[in-house]
């Protein structure tokens, strides 16, 4: 659900301190007690009493959370809101959990998306697709094609522009310059329903291993700002990345129209160690061979366990102790091996030890 806010509110144009994951997570979970949270309400209620006509609006202060919350309320039922967690049960008992907070925000920011989709349609005409803000995909193509975007055309004359611009493109290249498509037979409703089911299994784990490629960035990033010179920079720092940053997509663009798009050589796939891509990638340091290095190791089948860092625990032997007969019997040893080693000064003192 954060992704899908994070992506909707930088559509939407907003650029306050939320579009950061963990300090929308942070806002939610303070909920109305966040000055943070309150004021990216108001933002999207002020743009949604705009564009739809509200009576209901958001005016009370941070600090206010009963008016808030009736304000909230009054919005919410006007909007026909369908979450009954926002809507039903006692007033000052709603908002109360992060789930609740992140799910109003979606909410708003999704009816403010679809009220700006509405107006541009309605000032534009049904008709008017060149110029449209729901059409990016007809764009692209007009520009791709070469075709003209600054008129306003009609959906048959665009389309046919398209057409006609196609074919006479088709005509000028060879004949197998597009080749043939990869998946060359019908398929059923059943069938496009389970690789539906795969593409969406895919696109989570592409989007599961591009967050953690973010992550990395982000946290490589933030480690270059830990000195103290680095420090006195951080708002340029920031001006250069951020925008880099938010250009970032999280989630995967392929769909099942990329295979019916797909053609027969997206399967010859050329390693990069093949003949035929090494006679452009060769250089002279490819030929330079490197001697032998020290083994550095690391195969845990070949390290032996370290010793224990405490002997193991006896029991105490009968006999033992200071004044046993073990103990006793060590130091007359040691006194008469010390006494054969040193001079006769040292034997007299020696036959003095008691």
């Amino acid at each position: 659900m954060e992704c899908d806010i994070l992506d909707t509110l930088e559509q939407l144009g907003y650029n306050g301190p939320l579009l950061g994951e963990d300090f929308l997570v942070k806002a939610s979970e303070s909920g109305l007690s966040s000055p943070e949270y309150i004021h990216l309400c108001v933002w999207l209620t002020s743009r949604l009493k705009s564009l739809c006509h509200l009576e209901e609006n958001i005016s009370a202060d941070p600090g206010d959370t009963d008016s808030l919350q009736l304000e909230i309320s009054g919005m919410l039922k006007e909007l026909s809101c369908p979450y009954p967690s926002l809507v039903s049960g006692d007033v000052q008992g709603r908002l109360q959990n992060k789930e609740d907070c992140l799910k109003l925000i979606l909410y708003l920011s999704s009816e403010l998306q679809a009220a700006q989709i509405m107006q541009t349609k309605s000032q534009q005409g049904s008709n008017c697709v060149a110029k449209s803000t729901t059409s990016p995909d007809l764009k692209l193509i007009c520009r791709t094609l070469g075709l003209s975007e600054s008129e306003c055309l009609d959906t048959t004359e665009l389309f046919s522009s398209i057409e006609t611009k196609i074919e006479k493109i088709l005509e000028e290249v060879p004949k197998e310059h597009i080749g043939k498509p990869v998946l060359k037979s019908s398929i059923s409703s059943k069938q496009w329903a389970e690789l539906e089911k795969i593409n969406t299994v895919l696109s989570a784990e592409y989007e599961c291993r591009r967050r953690m490629l973010i992550k990395r960035l982000d946290v490589t990033v933030q480690s270059f700002s830990w000195s103290e010179r680095a420090k006195e920079q951080t708002d340029s720092m920031a001006k250069a990345y951020q925008p880099k940053r938010h250009s970032l997509v999280i989630k995967s663009s392929i769909s099942l129209e990329h295979l019916l798009a797909a053609r027969e050589d997206i399967c010859n796939v050329v390693k990069t160690s093949s003949g035929s891509s090494r006679e452009k990638t060769a250089c002279a340091i490819n030929k330079i061979l490197m001697g032998r290095v020290p083994d550095r190791g690391g195969r845990p089948s070949e390290i032996d366990a370290p010793p224990p860092e405490m002997p193991p625990w006896q029991k105490r032997q009968d006999g033992g102790g200071r004044g046993g007969m073990c103990h006793s019997v060590a130091w007359g040893i040691e006194i008469s091996h010390w006494s054969e080693n040193n001079s006769p000064g040292q034997d007299n003192a020696a036959k003095m030890w008691p």
